[in-house]
């Protein structure tokens, strides 16, 4: 039973009462008002802001001021930089003289860059015609304007399914369907293109390698065959456009001012983009945070800011250090944590936001303790006043690390935004096949189970199901998928594998629904997804086991198959439902998304769960605090160096998490994980200036007991006495950097992105290239299942206690619904009995399965929330397609 009512602390497991809690310096009052005197030359502009209600502060001056040069704007979380560059624009035009057409701003995300252009729109003294002009753009738009430019009509081929459909058709024409996923293969195409490399080029030492390499090669000769380029050759083939010197010349004299923002963000083919327009003049602005550089797996380099004065000699670093968003003591969490990494610029941020409240922490035993406390106390604000639901956002680190606060969101009728729409848990494609071989248990007749069945056959889907449909038109079985022990385009060994495999199906309605995962994944799932070369999947095998080893701990709660399965299909059904009623963005919903889709947002009130080791920091960077006996068993090594690049990665998603929190921040951190221990993460720990013990340290150094022992439950820590963290920082405010470096900085390229052509070339990215721009948005910052996206609202009005009748769309006319009423129907249910709990189940319609069990028949299941009794009852829903078993 989930204990009923949340406990949250002011320190965190494992902090000594004696430690405080770390806060912000306060930010000075003076802004341009008194900081630009009337004299100054400048003044009027200032004035002009000020009267608008833009007072900037010292450091935000300094950037707006800046004329000819490279410049490093280091700009803190929360510290303003849109208004920066967007004052900064309309600084260069109205007092300094320069072309509005000779700005170009560079960004990542069309929303980016259209609020840039609206920012530099709305400030005073600009004329509409040189707000247009300013060329505000995304890499790829200007990439591919420049493309279109100069005669490349190629089709864009953005859409990621329609990209894995022509990859499992090349990978059935090689005979390779089981042996890589689609998502990996494009995942390894693009970082090989974004290092500036061709398809060509791709590494063939090993078979694996050769085997990926044919498959690519055929994909590209596919899109060329069809007049088709994906983004990243949109970027690949702008970069090589622009090694012509009658291409960059013309750009380079007219853009004469050069902005880039996220410059962390930049990978080595944007960043030599960058560098080639801005080679003859020098007027290079880079805005960026080295603290938020998060996307490294996605190709962006720390270095970019790091090395940023060694590549341009006499740069000016200017820091915007002034947070207007954060209460001061979140605040000073989020810079006492990532105050630890090593490998960054000095800064500490200064507070000037609202005053809100002291972070709070909490233990819950395990993720569904977990979801039960956050969304109970979520719950309890919304109905106090203290927020509305679009205040409130719940960030996580993987999309697996989601699925028991989705459950409770859903079955707690809790309205909120799933950020890149990703499908409910048990439906997700790993996971699937497993569901189906359970259902397949429950009625071995469910023929829309067969399809992912087939698949850890070996057996072609299409064909094997075609195979079985012809059999049982002549004779049906049972067990259809027994047709395929007859089958003579199988070897005898898979004809012998099909009959074992309706064996374990046959045992698994008999198992509890964890043995049978577990049973399934020993006998044949786990081989089945070990397929490829581990040292080209390893991201993607890494993602596949913590997402099975969550849905094994999903399963614990559940003592039958049928009850599991019912469960799930619930969950699936209400969720089509809630999609079903989907409103505008604007909605009243809580926001659910990952820490790296929430980078750049901010939110009042913000609950950060899985704050514990293993998920943050993730087990992928621990790996060194692994036994050397266990460590030698990894599929790949990992030096030293590399391990600590990824804990400082963590520690800076960590950093990101805390930013995001404008008045409340809440953070939980499970005492398991997956059915292990798990302790508080160590960043926590070390905000508060508790010692981690570097394991490895210990293990050379062979000592016995001059080290606290992390994770032994107690509060022995050893606090080193100093909680600004600066003692790890060698870097003065001044750009000489002194920080520690791991290798060399690459040689070359840093720069993937769009360029824009001018104003007489506004016209030449047509509407398709605009609506798979809106695709790019989704697909370039959430690469390797991050995806941004504007979300799905799930709406729970339709869903709330009995007697809610019938739902309207009354917001239809911002949503995607006819106005008018919902159609509903009434359904029988079970509901729970207890008063505090307002979980219901849709009962089973009889005959639903063909293999029912004693124990669902003789009464209602307990109730998924509390565990408590639940009885009969009806409920008018929503009606929607058929969906499920």
């Amino acid at each position: 039973m989930l204990s009923p009512n949340s406990t949250f602390y002011p320190r965190p497991l494992g902090v000594t009462p004696a430690a405080s809690l770390p806060q912000s310096p306060s930010a000075p009052l003076e802004t341009s008002r008194q900081l630009v005197a009337s004299d100054e030359r400048d003044a009027p502009y200032f004035r002009s802001l000020e009267e608008v209600g833009i007072r900037l502060n010292g450091p935000q001056i300094s950037a707006v001021r800046h004329g000819k040069g490279p410049l490093l704007t280091l700009a803190g979380a929360g510290c303003g930089k849109t208004t920066v560059l967007a004052a900064r624009a309309g600084y260069l035009m109205e007092v300094s003289g320069a072309h509005a057409g000779s700005i170009l701003l560079v960004t990542f995300t069309n929303k980016a860059a259209t609020e840039m252009k609206d920012r530099i729109a709305s400030l005073p003294g600009i004329r509409p015609a040189a707000a247009r002009a300013v060329q505000a753009r995304t890499f790829h738009s200007f990439a591919l304007t420049l493309l279109r430019h100069y005669g490349v009509q190629e089709e864009i081929f953005g859409e990621s399914r329609a990209q894995h459909t022509v990859l499992k058709m090349l990978l059935r024409q090689n005979g390779m369907s089981e042996a890589f996923q689609p998502e990996s293969l494009l995942a390894m195409l693009s970082a090989w293109k974004m290092q500036g490399s061709e398809t060509n080029d791709l590494p063939e030492k090993s078979q694996e390698e050769r085997d990926a390499k044919r498959v690519l090669l055929g994909y590209e000769a596919w899109k060329r065959d069809r007049n088709k380029m994906d983004f990243d050759d949109i970027l690949l083939r702008a970069a090589a456009l622009l090694r012509d010197p009658a291409v960059l010349g013309p750009l380079q004299q007219r853009f004469q001012y050069i902005m880039v923002d996220e410059f962390q963000d930049t990978n080595s083919l944007q960043y030599e983009i960058v560098q080639k327009l801005a080679a003859a003049h020098r007027n290079l602005m880079v805005v960026g945070d080295d603290d938020q550089t998060i996307y490294t797996f996605n190709g962006a380099r720390q270095e970019s800011i790091l090395e940023f004065d060694k590549v341009y000699p006499g740069a000016r670093i200017v820091t915007l250090d002034i947070n207007y968003r954060s209460d001061a003591r979140i605040l000073g969490l989020g810079s006492e944590l990532v105050a630890r990494n090593k490998r960054r610029r000095d800064k500490r941020l200064r507070a000037a936001g609202h005053r809100g409240d002291a972070p709070r922490f909490a233990t819950p035993s395990n993720a569904e303790e977990e979801a039960a406390w956050v969304v109970n106390q979520l719950c309890q604000q919304v109905e106090e006043g203290l927020h509305t639901y679009r205040d409130i956002a719940i960030l996580h680190r993987t999309a697996s690390s989601s699925r028991a606060i989705f459950e409770q969101l859903v079955l707690k009728d809790v309205p909120f935004v799933q950020h890149g729409a990703s499908p409910v848990f048990y439906d997700q494609s790993l996971i699937r096949p497993l569901m189906d071989h359970m259902r397949l248990s429950l009625n071995p007749r469910a023929m829309d189970a067969l399809p992912s069945a087939l698949g850890p056959l070996y057996v072609s889907r299409d064909a094997g199901l075609e195979w079985i449909q012809r059999s049982e038109e002549q004779q049906a079985k049972k067990y259809p998928l027994i047709h395929l022990a007859k089958w003579d385009k199988l070897k005898p060994f898979q004809q012998e594998q099909v009959k074992e495999r309706i064996k374990l199906i046959k045992s698994l309605t008999k198992l509890k629904p964890v043995i049978a995962i577990q049973e399934m994944r020993r006998q044949f799932y786990d081989k089945y997804m070990e397929s490829g070369d581990p040292s080209i999947f390893t991201h993607y095998k890494e993602t596949m086991l913590e997402t099975l080893d969550e849905f094994e701990a999903a399963a614990k709660k559940f003592e039958t198959v049928e009850e599991f399965i019912q469960f799930a299909d619930e969950l699936s059904r209400r969720h089509r439902e809630m999609e079903s009623l989907r409103r505008a963005q604007d909605s009243d919903a809580v926001q659910l998304m990952t820490i790296h889709r929430a980078k750049g947002l901010e939110f009042p009130c913000v609950y950060w769960i899985g704050a514990s080791e293993g998920i943050v920091p993730h087990s992928t960077a621990l790996r060194q605090d692994i036994p050397e006996d266990q460590k030698a068993a990894l599929t790949v090594q990992q030096t030293d160096a590399e391990l600590d690049m990824a804990l400082e990665e963590e520690r800076r998603l960590a950093y990101v998490a805390i930013t995001r929190a404008k008045q409340y921040l809440y953070v939980t951190s499970p005492a398991s994980h997956h059915g292990k221990p798990a302790d508080v993460s160590r960043f926590l720990l070390e905000a508060f200036g508790m010692e981690v013990p570097d394991k490895r340290k210990k293990r050379e150094d062979n000592s016995t007991g001059n080290h606290a022992s992390y994770g032994s439950g107690s509060s022995n820590w050893k606090g080193n006495g100093n909680t600004n963290g600066k003692a790890n920082v060698n870097e003065s405010r001044n750009g000489n950097a002194a920080y520690a470096r791991s290798g060399s900085r690459p040689q070359g390229r840093d720069a993937v992105s769009p360029v824009q052509r001018g104003a007489d070339q506004r016209s030449a990215i047509r509407q398709s290239d605009r609506r798979d721009f809106e695709v790019l948005d989704e697909r370039e910052e959430d690469r390797l299942g991050e995806r941004r996206g504007s979300g799905v609202i799930r709406n729970h009005t339709a869903f709330s206690t009995t007697g809610i009748s019938q739902t309207t769309s009354s917001s239809s006319s911002s949503g995607s619904h006819s106005s008018g009423a919902e159609r509903t129907e009434t359904v029988a249910i079970w509901k729970c009995s207890s008063s505090t709990c307002k979980a219901w189940l849709r009962q089973k319609p009889d005959g639903a399965s063909a293999k029912s069990s004693k124990k669902a028949t003789s009464g209602p299941p307990p109730c998924p929330l509390c565990s408590g009794t639940m009885e009969a009852g009806t409920r008018k829903v929503p009606v929607t397609s058929r969906f499920g078993r």
